[in-house]
């Protein structure tokens, strides 16, 4: 069964051009115009991936999708001219990507395919004999696809849980961002490292007690990030606040 994806756009020229570059994808492709629109489409139909232009209804739409029981889940693009700010708000809200025009079509449905890539191996790995994973007051439980932390549960997107999972089953290893892109994205190009730096921003400030001061995810200077257990005396000696990683990144 094809994948059905929602494209609101609001320039008809732009509209047909994915249109017909997803279809060519054989992909199912549903376009409409507008925010109400697309509630509308959501609200009647099913959908595997929806891609929105950035505009002033934008924030709103993904806001209301990540809040909704059906479709909180659903990988999300976004597409626009929107500088470092705009990018860096989409993806803190919750979006998968930001595709930032004018853009080939073959980066998008690179994008595309990356993330339906990543759900499918998600859904193939058998996590019923695979125990769960507890660091001081965080647990990972990878059947039930929830985090819980002082046994309550906070909500991750997919790929949030995926970033989440990756790093805590490989405790203490450090990874670079074009690694994790690779890993957890599947980008081979069209690749920006700062879409992993604003994910990790993302997650730290739901499982982190402060997360300019992060215990669990860790920057290492120069070299990614790494995962420890706050627990484990004597192992963190990598802990740094998020002033000295803007510092550290500048250099890089």
């Amino acid at each position: 069964m094809k994948q059905k994806i929602l494209v609101v756009e609001n320039d008809k020229q732009m509209s047909a051009m994915i249109s017909k570059a997803l279809k060519a994808a054989s992909f199912d492709v549903v376009t409409v115009p507008s925010l109400e629109k697309a509630k509308e489409a959501l609200e009647k139909e099913k959908f595997d991936l929806v891609i929105i232009e950035d505009d002033s209804d934008s924030k709103e739409l993904l806001r209301e999708i990540r809040t909704a029981k059906d479709y909180e889940t659903i990988p999300v693009i976004f597409l626009g001219k929107g500088n470092d700010i705009d990018r860096i708000i989409a993806l803190e809200m919750g979006a998968d990507d930001y595709v930032t025009r004018p853009f080939n079509t073959k980066e998008l449905i690179s994008k595309i395919k990356a993330i339906f890539r990543r759900i499918r191996w998600d859904k193939k790995v058998d996590r019923k004999n695979q125990p769960k994973m507890s660091f001081g007051r965080l647990e990972i439980d990878k059947e039930s696809f929830e985090v819980k932390k002082d046994g309550k549960s906070i909500h991750l997107t997919p790929l949030e849980f995926d970033l989440l999972c990756f790093l805590a089953e490989n405790e203490g290893r450090v990874f670079s961002r074009e690694t994790l892109l690779d890993r957890l994205w599947g980008y081979d190009y069209f690749v920006d490292t700062r879409t992993v730096d604003v994910h990790i921003r993302r997650l730290r400030t739901k499982i982190e007690e402060n997360p300019s001061k992060p215990r669990y995810i860790i920057t290492v200077r120069g070299k990614g990030y790494k995962f420890v257990d706050p627990d484990k005396e004597g192992e963190n000696d990598t802990l740094r606040s998020d002033k000295e990683e803007e510092r550290w990144e500048k250099t890089e």
